[in-house]
Formats: structure tokens, C-alpha cells, sequence
């Protein structure tokens, strides 16, 4: 087993493709997104290889090694798309907020090993924004990997919420507990006579045209009428913009809706309206023989993940079509509501024990899924933690992968994706 002073191993050179190769998957993957936002896609993912990583998903698990810890581990609902910065906290149903992965656009049923796999690559490709060296990157990974491991031996999943809650996680609840509905509001929208319309700063949202403002404010309205949950004025539609949101999403149809909720001038609601898409771990499951479940549409299945992971559900979240294509439907929450450790700090024990709750967090998020379409149940991924050898090949795979994700993003640097004045 690793130990906190061990240093990295070096790890295996990681088969790259030619960089060419890598432009054009980037070009073929994003093909038909809205201009405008995918370039701030490309220009987001040359700024570092994690940032990188967040945005090509779909370039990481076809390159996975044949490793016996990624194609016999037990299967297990996976976010798809884990980093360190898609973990934060969420108002559940019941109004409390708790502490969770928050994005499944790429969720799929998996070997249990494959979220862990991504999250630690982040960790790693994280270095420079943590402002840690490659040691200290690997104990982060070292404490992520053992807690995960501690986590599913026990079998019981468990939660995070600010009573609970230790370290940089706590510190978030203690944030959330000083800011008011309004200050979210107000970062969002500018207030004249009394009404609130959405802030356009080409930063979180961008101006919709007005064919598109009344084709969303059509569909809201159709909602309104269909939901049982609220009144209908509930949803009377105040704007709407085009949302800038995330990486790896950045370009496809999504949009931010004010709807009138409680009534103006602090009363709205901000909706955030997004297209899904299959997930991009799909084609590679398949592949190796694990097909994947049917589910009523994308929306759905993003959706129905969610909430088998999370402990309570979402605030508002629903699974959608609008003009054909699936959506999901959800109340917008700040972003600032993540743990973002890619700031830059120069004391790595928090992050250590932030990486730690990481790890625990997906164990108890698989264990809370366990035995759902296919997946295994608590007593397979209990045995599966028990097991010998996958935590140090896990460890040696991570690094594997960041070598190439490093690869990658500097195939992106060279062409002209994303540079300045590109087209």
C-alpha cells in the first residue's frame, strides 16, 4: 500500500496520438455548436491542461490503459465527467444544502474505477493551478485513492452537510451561510424601475436573439401549464439569455431564464434551460461489452444519475423537451457554490483533506446507487475495496493519464483552436 511520503513512480509513456489526430477529434466532436461559445471553449482549454481535461471528456476514457482496475472492476454509476471542480454544495427538496458531485451530462454505468481514474488525473493535472509540485500532487492522490477505498470496505454511504462538514468544505457552508438569494440576484441581473433583466457580460450569459427569446419563453409557458408544482405565474417569463456555463458543455444549446418566481424585485428565479447529449463514455462501454440501460430520453438519464447519487434531490430539476431535443430543466445556483481549488494555495495539507472527502463522497455516492439497472451491489464494491494491487496500479494509471492529457492540450496550443483572431 502507498504511503504519504512515497514518491511518484514514474509513469508509463502514454501513447499520444499525433496532434493532428487530436485537432481534428476536437473539430469533429464539437462540430454544430454555437460559434460564438465554442470559441470560448477552445480558448478556456488552452489555458492549462486541466482545463483541458474538463473539456475533452470525450478524448480520455478511449485512451484508457488495459489495466484488469478499469475492465473487471465492479459496475457503478458514474458521474462520467469527475474532477475536483465539479464537486459543490446544493439546496436539496428539503431546502438544506449539501455537499456533492454536481454535474452528470456524461453519467453512465461503469466500472466503479473510471470515475476514480478521472478524478485523480485531475488532481494531477491540477498541479500547477494548486500551485503544487508533483509530490505533493500525489499524496493529494495518495489520501483521494485510501479514503475512497476506506469508504466502500465500510459499505455504508453517508453525506456531507455543513454540520458535518471539515476543512475548505466547511469553509464553503460557512460562505453560504452570509450570502443572501439577492446578492445571487444581483451578480446576474441588472435591476431598473423596479424589474430585473438578465446581465449580458459575455462572462456568464451572452444576448439572445428575439426569435430565440420568445421560442423559450413558448416552451416555459407550455411548462407552466403541464407542471403541478407551482403556479403558473410562477414561471412568467421576465428574459432570457444565452448562458455561458462549464467547459466541456460550452456551446450547446443552453439558456438562462427569469422567470418571475415570488415576484419582483427579489423575488425572481433564475431556470437554466440545456440541451443533452449521449454521454461520450458510451461508445467506449459498449465496446468492451457493457452496454448501457434504456432510458426515456439523454435529459432523463442525466436526471434520474443525479438522483441516485446525490442524498437528497435537487431543489428543481427535470428532465424536458423543448422543440424536440432533450433538456434539462433546473433552478440556476451559483457557481460559487464550488469548492474551487484551482486558485493557487501554498499549504497543500487542506487540500490533502479536501481530496480525501472527494474520495469518500464518490464511494458513498456509488454504494447509494448500488444494485440500480445493472450496477453491482454494496457487497461487490465492499469486496472490490478488499482486493489487493488496483490502488498502486489506479496511482500508476492516473499518472499514465495526465502525461497524456498533457500531450493533448499542447496539440491544442500549436493550432490555431481558441488562439486570438482564430476563426
Amino acid at each position: 500500500m502507498p504511503h504519504a511520503s512515497d514518491a511518484p513512480h514514474p509513469a508509463p509513456a502514454a501513447q499520444a496520438p499525433h496532434p493532428d489526430a487530436t485537432v481534428a477529434a476536437l473539430r469533429h466532436y464539437n462540430q454544430g455548436r454555437d460559434p460564438e461559445r465554442l470559441a470560448l471553449k477552445y480558448a478556456k482549454m488552452r489555458q492549462s491542461p486541466f482545463v483541458f481535461l474538463r473539456g475533452a471528456c470525450h478524448l480520455f476514457y478511449p485512451a484508457l490503459p488495459a489495466l484488469a482496475s478499469l475492465t473487471q472492476a465492479p459496475l457503478a454509476w458514474a458521474c462520467g465527467d469527475l474532477h475536483f471542480e465539479n464537486f459543490g454544495s446544493y439546496k436539496g427538496d428539503d431546502r438544506q444544502a449539501y455537499f456533492d458531485i454536481n454535474d452528470f451530462d456524461e453519467s453512465a454505468l461503469a466500472p466503479c474505477t473510471w470515475d476514480l481514474l478521472r478524478l485523480l488525473t485531475s488532481l494531477q493535472c491540477g498541479a500547477d493551478e494548486l500551485k503544487a509540485s508533483p509530490g505533493q500532487a500525489h499524496v493529494m492522490s495518495q489520501d483521494c485513492i485510501l479514503a475512497y477505498r476506506d469508504a466502500l470496505r465500510l459499505g455504508k454511504p453517508q453525506w456531507v452537510q455543513g454540520a458535518t462538514a471539515t476543512g475548505l468544505v466547511a469553509d464553503l457552508f460557512t460562505r453560504l451561510q452570509s450570502r443572501h438569494r439577492v446578492d445571487f440576484l444581483n451578480s446576474r441581473t441588472v435591476l431598473h424601475n423596479g424589474q430585473r433583466h438578465l446581465r449580458s457580460d459575455g462572462q456568464k450569459a451572452l444576448p439572445a436573439n428575439p426569435e430565440q427569446v420568445e421560442r423559450v419563453k413558448s416552451f416555459v409557458q407550455q411548462y407552466a401549464q403541464q407542471q403541478n408544482r407551482y403556479p403558473a405565474s410562477y414561471f412568467e417569463v421576465c428574459d432570457v439569455a444565452r448562458r455561458i456555463a462549464g467547459t466541456g458543455s460550452l456551446g450547446l444549446s443552453r439558456y438562462v431564464v427569469l422567470v418571475a418566481g415570488k415576484g419582483a424585485p427579489d423575488g425572481y428565479l433564475l431556470l437554466d434551460l440545456k440541451a443533452a447529449q449521449s454521454s461520450s463514455l458510451a461508445p467506449v462501454l459498449q465496446g468492451l461489452g457493457m452496454p448501457q440501460p434504456a432510458w426515456p430520453s439523454e435529459a432523463a438519464r442525466i436526471v434520474g444519475v443525479q438522483q441516485r447519487l446525490q442524498a437528497v434531490n435537487h431543489a428543481f430539476l427535470d428532465a424536458v423537451t423543448f422543440e424536440g431535443q432533450s433538456c434539462v430543466l433546473r433552478g440556476l445556483q451559483p457557481s460559487e457554490d464550488r469548492v474551487s481549488i484551482g486558485k493557487g494555495r501554498q499549504d497543500t495539507a487542506p487540500l490533502s483533506e479536501l481530496a480525501a472527502t472527494l474520495g469518500r463522497v464518490l464511494a458513498w455516492d456509488q454504494l447509494r446507487a448500488s444494485g440500480r439497472n445493472g450496477s453491482a451491489n454494496a457487497d461487490a464494491l465492499q469486496a472490490f475495496a478488499q482486493t489487493p494491487d488496483w490502488v498502486d496500479e489506479l496511482l500508476t494509471a492516473a499518472q499514465t493519464m495526465t502525461a497524456l492529457t498533457r500531450q493533448q492540450w499542447q496539440a491544442l496550443v500549436a493550432s490555431p483552436l481558441g488562439a486570438a483572431g482564430a476563426p
